[in-house]
């Protein structure tokens, strides 16, 4: 599948397929449940579990989205992006190792909190090394294939290995605490031994030197950044855009399960709901970047918006497994490759030599995204006494961001 990339391309794409573990083990499935049944059994009760879960998250993605502008500014010092990249993702390995070596709750969410720095640091460096790996002419393709690798890979296999060591480790001697620890173990080593070919062949190309006093200079950058954003209006309203439109798939991802409960959904049928996404994801990623290429990201970017209004309309009449399945399925098809894009899609508007820089911007506008779409989504559905509608109030973020993305972005758009 990969033959016509280049040993960087390649090496690049990998690191998609490294730090997806972390994203569906640590953060979305197994170390929720795990946390609360450590914390229950400390004597926490089940509503306190929740909110101090909660608040860990809300935390963690806060430091990473004030942290994000300085790091990505401090990254595009020659010599520093590798550096801040290796050291935030070795932050986030040991952090996931340490989750298999304390039975404190404390500890876990500390640990917890660590990690989600760790995997979000790695990624502003990760997203503008793109850059630095490929031309403008294969961007699309590229980053479609690393989402895509990223869901077949670090999200599917290691997941699936977990659930049944989880499931079924009784079976052969592992009782579930010691299966779950296990699966955090298996996180770290897979995050880290598939991050060695980001290291070993992956350098930054593009940078620009730095002056005595690299502190000051960072923040002069930083305040000239945020001014081309504003003025450069290509840049400005596809940040807009992007806040409304990503706010609705990250909303999608982070309630899916909390939906699918409160809809009659038991366990498992939840674990089968996220698997098929996962798998669907993996081609239609890829099947995106190809379409780029004929039809242009932006229609493809579109389109996806589109099919995630047509998943909210869907979802304010869902009742069966059935209709769930077909929900994870639709989704699918577009999950990866929006998100793969919109990656692309800001790269090819952003200096080079700054990429670090500019992408710092464009993780907090993804991190702060994700914390309007569930509250209002829970906001409608506790007003209103109907979970299905919180399915229509996220509607309402794909179509302003939709809207925004027509109307105001330019549709002949050039690198600053």
């Amino acid at each position: 599948m990969l033959r016509g990339y280049s040993k960087e391309e390649k090496s690049w794409i990998f690191y998609d397929w490294a730090n997806s573990a972390f994203s569906a083990i640590v953060a979305a499935i197994v170390l929720p449940v795990f946390f609360k049944s450590i914390a229950e059994a400390g004597g926490v009760t089940a509503v306190d579990a929740t909110a101090y879960w909660g608040y860990a998250t809300s935390f963690g993605t806060l430091i990473c989205a004030v942290l994000a502008p300085f790091l990505g500014t401090l990254g595009d010092f020659r010599g520093m992006k590798k550096k801040l990249f290796t050291g935030f993702m070795l932050l986030g390995v040991l952090s996931t190792l340490m989750l298999a070596m304390t039975d404190s709750w404390k500890m876990l969410l500390v640990y917890y909190i660590l990690g989600t720095l760790g995997f979000s640091g790695s990624c502003i460096y990760y997203d503008s090394f793109l850059l630095d790996v490929t031309d403008v002419s294969r961007m699309d393709r590229v980053s479609s294939v690393g989402y895509g690798l990223g869901y077949i890979g670090g999200s599917t296999i290691p997941l699936v290995v977990s659930l049944a060591l989880i499931q079924f480790g009784d079976k052969i001697g592992i009782p579930t605490m010691l299966a779950t620890k296990i699966s955090f173990v298996l996180t770290a080593v897979w995050w880290f031994v598939f991050s060695m070919p980001m290291l070993r062949n992956v350098r930054q190309k593009h940078a620009i030197e730095s002056e005595k006093d690299m502190f000051a200079q960072t923040l002069r950058n930083m305040r000239a950044t945020l001014s081309m954003i504003i003025r450069n209006k290509a840049v400005f309203f596809f940040l807009i855009a992007y806040f409304f439109y990503i706010d609705g798939v990250g909303t999608i991802i982070h309630m899916a399960t909390v939906f699918g409960s409160s809809c009659g959904l038991d366990s498992m049928d939840l674990m089968v709901v996220l698997l098929v996404v996962q798998i669907v994801a993996f081609p239609f990623a890829i099947l995106y970047g190809r379409l780029a290429g004929k039809f242009g990201p932006r229609k493809m970017i579109l389109f996806g918006i589109a099919t995630y209004i047509v998943v909210c309309m869907l979802g304010y009449n869902l009742q069966e497994m059935k209709d769930f399945l077909m929900l994870a399925v639709l989704v699918g098809t577009a999950q990866g490759g929006i998100q793969a894009l919109s990656r692309s899609f800001y790269g090819k508007l952003v200096p080079a030599d700054q990429a670090s820089e500019y992408f710092g911007f464009f993780d907090v506008f993804g991190k702060f995204s994700a914390v309007i779409g569930p509250a209002l989504f829970g906001l409608v559905a506790q007003i209103t006494g109907v979970t299905n509608y919180g399915a229509l109030a996220v509607m309402a973020m794909f179509i302003v961001g939709g809207a925004v993305f027509v109307f105001l972005v330019p549709k002949d758009v050039k690198r600053i």
